[in-house]
C-alpha cells in the first residue's frame, strides 16, 4: 500500500478509533458523575502524576525510537520489549512502599490502597507497549481500534457496574485496570507478533539514547500539567480537586480527538516525507486544518458551558464552570502542540525537544507560585496563560528547523482567529436574548448552536476562501512522496 493511502486510512481508522472510545468514555464519565460525589474523582485526580510518570519511565521514549527508526527488527523489539518489562515491575515496586508517603502528603490515607491497585495499570500497558508501537509503524490504525474499543467497553461494565453497587472510588480504580488488562490480552491474541527472550547491549543503547530525552521532556511535561491537581489536592478539598478535574477533563474531551489523531498520524507520517518544503506545506496546512475546527467548537462550548454542565452532570457540578470556561480558551491551540513538536522528533532533535521542555517548565513553574495566593482560579488563569506562550515556543523552535517563522505561521492563521471571534460576539448577543425568553437547557443550545455554525461558516467563506484547497490538499496528501 502506498503511503499516500496509509496516510488517509490513518486519519480514518485513528479518527474512528478516538471517536468511538471517547464517546464510550464519555457517557461512562456522565454516568459515573451523577453516581458518584465530586471528591471521589478528586482522591483519583490527586494520583494521576503518579501513574503518568510510571507509564512513562516504563516506556523511556524507547517506543518512539522503533516508530522512527526505517527497519527495526525482531532484535530492535526484543529488546524494547524486556527492558519494558523489567522497568515496570521496578517502578511499581517503588510506588507500593511509597504509597504511604504520598498519602501522608495529601492527608488522605486511603490513597494508598488506591495508588498501589491503580499503579498495576503500568505494569499491565508494558506487555502491549510493543505490539502497539509495531501497528503504529505500520500505520495500521484500523487494528488499533478493533482492539481499543472492546476495551474500554470492558472497563465501562466494570466501572458503572462497581458505582452503581456503592463501591465509590473503586469503581473509578477497577475500570481503569479492567480497560488495561483488556487491551493487553487482545493486542497478544490478534496483533500477531511474538517478544522472543533477547536483550541486545547496542540496540539497548541506540533506542535509549534516541529515548530518553523525550521521556526526560514527557516527564517535565507530566509534572508540570498534574502539578495544578497537586497543589490543589494539598491545599484545598478534595471536592475543589474533582471540580477542577472535570473541568479539565471536559475542556480537553473535545479537542483530545483531534489531538490524538493528528499526533498520532503526523509523528510516522512526517517521518516519510522528504525535504523542508514538503514538510513545511504539511505543517502549515494541518495547522489550518485544525484551528478551523477547534476554533469555533471550543468558543461555542465557552458560551454555553452552565447550560451543557447541568444537562450532562447536574447541578451539583456547577462550581467547575468557571474553571471550564476559562482552561477552554487554552484548549483552542492545544491540538497544534500534538503535532508541531513531531517535528523535533522527525528532524532527530530530542535533545532540542527536550530543552524546549525545560524552558516552557521552568516559566510554568513560575506561574504556578504567582497564581497560588489567588486560590484555584488564580492557578486555572496562570495555567491557561502559559499555555499560549508554551505554543508559541513550541511554534518558535519548530518553526526553524522547517524555515517557517512565528510572524508567518500566526499571519497564516490569523483569519481564523478573527472570525472566531466575530462570531463568539454575534452568538453571545444571541445568547442573552434566547435567555430573555426560556430557560430550556436544549432550546438554548439548539439556537445559539445554529446561529453559531451560520455565522462561522459564512464568515470563512468570505475570508478564507484557501481553506478549501487546503481541505483538498490534506485529502489527497498531495504534499507527501509516493
Amino acid at each position: 500500500m502506498s503511503l499516500r493511502k496509509k496516510a488517509i486510512g490513518g486519519v480514518i481508522w485513528t479518527f474512528a478509533q478516538q471517536f468511538s472510545v471517547q464517546i464510550i468514555n464519555f457517557v461512562v464519565q456522565i454516568i459515573l458523575a451523577r453516581l458518584l460525589m465530586p471528591a471521589d474523582f478528586g482522591l483519583i485526580a490527586m494520583l494521576i502524576v503518579f501513574i503518568s510518570i510510571g507509564k512513562m519511565l516504563m516506556d523511556g521514549g524507547m517506543t518512539s525510537s522503533l516508530i522512527r527508526m526505517k527497519k527495526p527488527d525482531q532484535m530492535d523489539f526484543s529488546t524494547v520489549f524486556v527492558t519494558n518489562i523489567i522497568v515496570s515491575i521496578a517502578i511499581y515496586a517503588i510506588v507500593f512502599f511509597c504509597a504511604p508517603l504520598i498519602s501522608a502528603f495529601y492527608e488522605q490515607h486511603l490513597l494508598t490502597d488506591i495508588l498501589r491497585v491503580f499503579s498495576l495499570t503500568f505494569v499491565i500497558r508494558a506487555f502491549a507497549a510493543v505490539h502497539e508501537a509495531r501497528l503504529t509503524k505500520e500505520m495500521n490504525f484500523r487494528t488499533q481500534m478493533i482492539m481499543q474499543v472492546p476495551a474500554t467497553i470492558v472497563g465501562a461494565v466494570v466501572g458503572v457496574s462497581m458505582a452503581l453497587n456503592g463501591y465509590g472510588v473503586w469503581s473509578l480504580v477497577w475500570l481503569n485496570v479492567a480497560q488495561a488488562l483488556t487491551l493487553t490480552v487482545l493486542y497478544w491474541m490478534f496483533v500477531g507478533w511474538l517478544p522472543t527472550v533477547r536483550f541486545n547491549k547496542r540496540r539497548f543503547i541506540y533506542h535509549f539514547n534516541f529515548g530518553y530525552k523525550l521521556t526526560l521532556s514527557g516527564l517535565l511535561d507530566t509534572i508540570y500539567n498534574d502539578a495544578y491537581r497537586i497543589v490543589i489536592g494539598k491545599f484545598f478539598s478534595p471536592a475543589q480537586v474533582g471540580f477542577f478535574n472535570q473541568a479539565e477533563t471536559m475542556r480537553l474531551f473535545p479537542v483530545q480527538q483531534i489531538s490524538s489523531v493528528m499526533g498520532k498520524v503526523t509523528y510516522p507520517l512526517f517521518s516519510n516525507i522528504d525535504g523542508d518544503e514538503r514538510l513545511r506545506y504539511a505543517y502549515k496546512t494541518t495547522m489550518k486544518l485544525v484551528l478551523f475546527v477547534v476554533i469555533p467548537m471550543m468558543l461555542f462550548l465557552i458560551l454555553v458551558a452552565e447550560e451543557g454542565f447541568t444537562l450532562l452532570f447536574g447541578s451539583k457540578w456547577l462550581p467547575a464552570v468557571p474553571y471550564f470556561q476559562v482552561l477552554a480558551i487554552a484548549s483552542i491551540i492545544r491540538p497544534i502542540s500534538s503535532y508541531n513538536l513531531n517535528i523535533l522528533k522527525v528532524k532527530g532533535r530530542s535533545d532540542l525537544f527536550l530543552k524546549v521542555e525545560i524552558i516552557k517548565k521552568i516559566i510554568g513553574t513560575i506561574a504556578i507560585v504567582i497564581g497560588l495566593p489567588f486560590g484555584v482560579m488564580g492557578l486555572v488563569i496562570s495555567l491557561t496563560s502559559v499555555s499560549f506562550l508554551f505554543t508559541t515556543i513550541n511554534m518558535v523552535y519548530c518553526g526553524k528547523l522547517i524555515d517557517y517563522s512565528l510572524w508567518k505561521q500566526v499571519k497564516d492563521v490569523s483569519k481564523l482567529f478573527m472570525v472566531g471571534l466575530v462570531t463568539m460576539a454575534a452568538s453571545y448577543a444571541i445568547y442573552h436574548i434566547v435567555k430573555m425568553y426560556t430557560d430550556s437547557v436544549f432550546t438554548i443550545i439548539g439556537v445559539v448552536g445554529a446561529v453559531f455554525i451560520v455565522v462561522y461558516l459564512s464568515l470563512s467563506l468570505l475570508v478564507e476562501r484557501e481553506l478549501t484547497r487546503h481541505v483538498k490538499d490534506i485529502l489527497n496528501v498531495s504534499y507527501v512522496k509516493n
